[in-house]
This record gives C-alpha cells, structure tokens and sequence, in this order.
C-alpha cells in the first residue's frame, strides 16, 4: 500500500491475457485501452477510481511479461544477496533494451502494490506462466489471481486451480466481459483476504463503492421520474384559421408531439448512461432487445406495461364494466386484444392504444380564430411503457460491463421471454396505486414536484434499481 494509504494493485499477466479488460471492468473507466494485438502497453498507467472527488482505491495498466524465464533465473541468482531483489534487477537491467517492458511492469511492485495476475483461462498452463507465478511468489507481496474466462470453455479450469493453490493468497474466476456490478464487488470482497493489514482499507473501499452505487440509483430514480412528469404533461398548441386543412395540421403536429416525446426519453437515458461511466464508446443494445422497437410501436405496446387486466383495474372498472371494456379494446383498438386501454371518460370507456395516446382538442378563440391542442397524456398504460423502457435499459447499461468492446452484445435472458418482457407487471397493488397518484398529478396540471406520490414512485424506482442490480443478468 502506498504512503498515502491509498490502495494500489498492479494488474500484471502475460501480453493479451485480458490485463486491460479487467482492469477497465474494475476500475469502471472505458477509456482503457483494450487491444487485440499483444504488447500494446509498454509503460504503466495509474486508472484511479475517485468517489465523492476523494481517490478511493488505484489500478496500474502494466506491460505484459516479455521474458518471465529470464527474469526468473536473474531473481534466483539475486536471492541470498539482497532483500530486494526485484529492485536489484531493475536496476541490473535498466539500459537493456530487452528487457524494458519487463523492467517497467515490476516497478509499481517496487512501491508495495498489490498484484493482481490474470491469465486466459480458455488455455492450458504453459511453462511460462508458472514462470510467471514464481516471479510474483518471490515478490512477497499480497496476491491474487484472476482466471479470466473470455469464452466459455471450463476445460482447463481444474489445472490452473491447482497451480494458483501453489503460489497465491486468492484466485478467483471471473469474466471481464460479463462481470456484473454484484460480481464487482465480490472480487473486491475476496482482495481483502490476500492479506490481513488491507481488510480494513478495503472494507472502506467496498463501502464507498456500495454507497457510491446506491447514490447512482437514487440519481436514475429522479432522472426516470422527471422524465415521466415531463413526457406525461407535454402538450403542443397550435393556432389555426378557419379553412386550414385541419386534419393536415393533426397528423404534423401528432408527428412532433411524438418526435419531442422521443427527444425527452432519449436524454433521461443518456443522463442514466453517464451516471455508470460509460462515457466514450457507442453503446450498443442487445440485438434482439425490446428497446430497438419505437416507443409508439405495436411490438412496444404488446410486450412492455401492465396486462390487459390490469389496465383494467387501473383504469378503475369492475363487474359488467369489464365487459364491456373487452369488447371495446378488441373491436376499436389498432392493436386489436393487446391494445392499451385508458381510462374512464365520465361514465363511459374508451380504448386507446399508442395511436390515440393524447386528447386532440379544439378550443375557441377570440376573431374567430381556433386553437388546437394535443396532450397531454390520458392513457395511464404509457406510464408504465416508458417505466419499463427506463428499466431494461438501465438493465442493460450496468450489465455492460466496462472492459467490453464486442458490440454484437447478443440478446438478454429477459429478452427472450415470449410474453411481457418488462418489470412493471409483476409490482404490487401498492406500486401501482402509487403510479396512479403521480399520473393523475403529472396529467393534471398539477406540480409533482416533492409530492407525496413522487417521494413513492422515487423509491418505489430506487428499490427496482438496486434488485436489477443485484440479481444474475446475462
């Protein structure tokens, strides 16, 4: 550990073992760079991961051994003449051409860093790599090995366990592509057993990361929220004369309504992307995900919100009502028996899908002028198809894991599902009742800002949020 008693691990391992992606899946920082041709690094890079502007914890990008037999031999000889014996050959081989990327991979060693050793755990055990675990065994310093599965192939994993039992504290499997925000943090659980002098730092560490994460959900659930009550009530108004193609003006002006209305989800889930650090590459969603469908598709309105039946009920029918509902959903619904049912209008029902989103009005005005008025919105089911949006993309972004930079991300196992693919149908009476008070206050005019029914909806979100996080997601 270093003076400042901030805790250092060089990330060390032969060239493209996937050194980088770990390190960049740790440390949360996608401007790592990740190569697929080998000795790429040649010099060490300190990646700092800051919390709340104070420096928490600090990984060091390093070259990949170039000559571990060489360096292993020198070691062995350097033994019995000096207590440092990796300085001592770093100061031997300082002019050596050779020998730089070696030279300079040992020196965070030199300044007491942790190691963590990462090997592809797609091959078997060469005889450089047991090289390579005697070199950091001879160091002395805390260590842990990280078998990085970059496929899925196991066949070999019984044969590195037993040659990591032979030199290190800890070993773990982990995949750099793939690790998850609750695997993050079980590979910082398990440094802290490399040695007993770092549990505490690390426990302080972990709960920053832990505290930092749970400020990330609070900060989503007010984006998401904000994002609701601002899409909810938009409304565009437009004046019209008498003998204007009315129906010509409707059809524009429903074209920008849903255009803005696009505009403004986009940015909340930008903000949400920005929030987890994913601040440099293009993102790419799963291909087969539910988000590439436009938001007022008939795919969108199928599979995302609440059932047929909890429209429903909430839209406050009972007895012969549903009936009548049913009837009105299959018969004038663009989307025929998934059609998203809205509300009750007085004492009567109507069926309005992504088509028939928000009221149309047409208001007078004074020199026999009119004015034409869309939104805002008064189908309590766009509510919920823009929660679960918000909520499979926020499952994707933190489930993207930094060190990543295959594209073709594939499909998710709630993708895959083949009835409803969001979360919002499986919450519970409360929840929705609670969504009921904030569309009712965000349609109606009124400020949801700190009501009651935001505060709800707020950690009704942030406990969404963190169950996403910690549950398996492929």
């Amino acid at each position: 550990m270093r003076p400042d008693g901030v805790p250092e691990f060089a990330i060390v391992g032969h060239p493209n073992e996937g050194k980088s992606s770990v390190l960049s899946t740790l440390a949360e920082d996608d401007s790592v760079r990740i190569s697929a041709i080998p000795g790429e690094t040649v010099v060490c890079q300190p990646f700092p991961v800051v919390v709340d502007g104070r420096e928490i914890i600090r990984f060091i990008d390093t070259p990949g051994f170039q000559h571990p037999r060489e360096i292993l031999h020198q070691l062995q000889n350097l033994q019995g003449t000096t207590d440092d014996i990796i300085g001592a050959f770093r100061e031997n081989n300082a002019d050596k051409q050779e020998f730089g990327q070696d030279v300079e991979l040992l020196l965070p060693l030199t300044r007491g860093a942790g190691i963590i050793y990462v090997v592809d755990g797609s091959r078997p055990v060469r005889g450089v790599d047991r090289a390579e675990m005697e070199i950091l065994r001879l160091t002395g310093l805390p260590r842990m090995a990280i078998l990085n599965s970059k496929e899925d192939s196991t066949d070999f994993l019984d044969q590195w366990k037993e040659e990591f039992r032979k030199t290190f504290n800890v070993f773990r499997v982990f995949n750099a592509h793939r690790a998850t925000y609750a695997e993050r943090i079980a590979l910082l659980e398990a440094l802290k057993h490399i040695d007993q002098d770092w549990q505490k730092t690390l426990d302080t560490v972990i709960a920053a990361f832990t505290s930092d994460w749970a400020q990330r959900n609070r900060s989503s659930a007010a984006i998401i929220t904000g994002m609701l009550a601002e899409c909810l009530s938009y409304t565009i108004v437009r004046n019209i004369s008498d003998g204007a193609d009315e129906e010509s003006i409707k059809a524009d002006m429903r074209m920008r309504y849903e255009k803005n209305i696009r505009k403004i989800e986009s940015r909340a889930h930008q903000q949400i992307r920005s929030l987890f650090k994913h601040n440099i590459f293009n993102y790419d969603l799963p291909a087969q995900s539910i988000l590439h469908e436009d938001l007022f598709s008939e795919s969108t309105w199928k599979f995302l919100g609440l059932t047929r039946n909890q429209q429903i009920a909430a839209a406050g029918l009972g007895g012969a009502g549903i009936a009548a509902a049913l009837d009105a959903a299959t018969l004038g619904a663009s989307f025929g028996v998934f059609a998203a049912l809205g509300g009750i209008a007085g004492a009567g029902w109507a069926a309005w899908s992504s088509k028939d989103l928000a009221r149309t009005r047409i208001l007078g005005m004074p020199l026999g002028g009119r004015e034409l008025q869309i939104g805002p919105v008064r189908n309590i089911q766009f509510l919920y198809i823009l929660l679960d949006r918000s909520l499979i993309y926020y499952s994707h972004i933190i489930n993207w894991a930094h060190g990543r930079r295959d594209y073709d991300a594939g499909r998710s196992k709630r993708d895959r599902d083949s009835a409803r693919v969001g979360y919002t149908a499986q919450w519970n009476s409360g929840a929705r009742d609670a969504c009921s008070a904030f569309f009712k206050e965000a349609t109606g005019g009124e400020s949801s800002g700190g009501t009651d029914a935001e505060r709800q909806l707020k950690q009704i979100l942030v406990d969404q949020l963190q169950a996403i996080s910690n549950s398996e997601h492929e």
